[in-house]
């Protein structure tokens, strides 16, 4: 039998074209991707726009004037939609240690940050009726003040899933697992994806403490110290670990519990390979093309390349 991977593009392409833009979705679909990953962020005027950051990110953004924003502070939730198109999101700032993680990262000046609408709208003239979304909420306990409460966040994404009839097609992903809750309570229909970490760089699992702010009242002392049983407590159909946090072990165990794994991010070819042996459900990548290509290899059915241009 056939096998199938769910290959997502990562922000869209971010190791290829500028992350969460309109080229970038456009590069991914056109690559061939099951799924367009992605993130979101409210303005003050209550408009869904696509942003990693609930900040504007000053190694990404240009102002009006050309020049880097310095501030780290601009709250996106502070500023209204047509402010915020004034801002020039097309570039990594050569001088900061990101742009040494994307030398091959092909800039694209006066790209703007766009909306999730608008995203819908560029599949739609793609002809594309199979890919699904993959949207995180950029939402977090410890700055509530940056965002709307985690109910607010949800239903606004649920109406624009809804309006576009997409529900079929989406999920709903968060670390800050609130925001699935109300998801699973009010649109039963969205598949909810439970991102984990337990890094250094982030953890929203915290397992060495009491508690933490990230689970909606869970804990894995709760459940053994089961990050899987945890998120199938919790109501979620999908798992997503980052990659450094499994072995074959928890991914037999996450499956057996009837969830879905898929990791993140990974963009060699040998942990792509590693990934796979492993038998998850989904990897995303910045690199689609790359992983696209390595899971032909390894005999899975692929999507269909739709090529296009923003």
């Amino acid at each position: 039998m056939t096998q199938a991977i769910d290959i997502q593009g990562h922000r869209g392409a971010r190791g290829l074209l500028p992350e969460n833009t309109l080229p970038a979705f456009a590069r991914a679909l056109s690559i061939g991707v099951t799924t367009l990953e992605l993130d979101c962020a409210i303005t003050r005027d209550g408009v869904v726009v696509v942003s990693h950051d609930s900040t504007l990110n000053p190694e990404i953004t240009r102002g009006p004037d050309g020049q880097w924003i310095t501030r780290s502070d601009l709250a996106i939730n502070q500023l209204k939609f047509d402010e915020l198109q004034q801002f020039d999101v097309g570039r990594i700032n050569p001088a900061c240690e990101y742009a040494m993680r994307f030398p091959h990262q092909q800039p694209i000046d006066g790209t703007l940050m766009p909306r999730l609408a608008e995203v819908f709208a560029l599949v739609r003239k793609a002809g594309n009726d199979t890919v699904r979304f993959n949207i995180e909420t950029k939402i977090s306990p410890l700055h509530p003040e940056r965002s709307v409460a985690p109910d607010g966040f949800a239903r606004a994404l649920i109406a624009l899933i809804e309006r576009d009839q997409l529900g079929a097609r989406a999920v709903i992903q968060s670390f800050d697992w609130r925001t699935l809750a109300v998801v699973q309570r009010e649109a039963p229909q969205i598949e909810t994806s439970y991102l984990s970490a337990q890094q250094p760089f982030t953890d929203n699992i915290l397992a060495h403490e009491t508690a933490s702010p990230w689970n909606n009242g869970l804990h894995t002392s709760q459940f053994g110290g089961s990050v899987p049983r945890m998120v199938q407590a919790a109501g979620g159909s999908i798992w997503s670990p980052c990659s450094n946090d499994i072995d074959a072990a928890v991914v037999n165990e996450a499956q057996a519990l009837g969830l879905k794994v898929v990791v993140w991010t990974v963009n060699t070819e040998a942990e792509m390979r590693h990934m796979m042996a492993l038998g998850v459900d989904g990897i995303i990548s910045d690199y689609p093309d790359v992983l696209r290509r390595v899971a032909g290899e390894c005999g899975f059915v692929l999507p269909l390349p739709m090529p296009m241009t923003a």
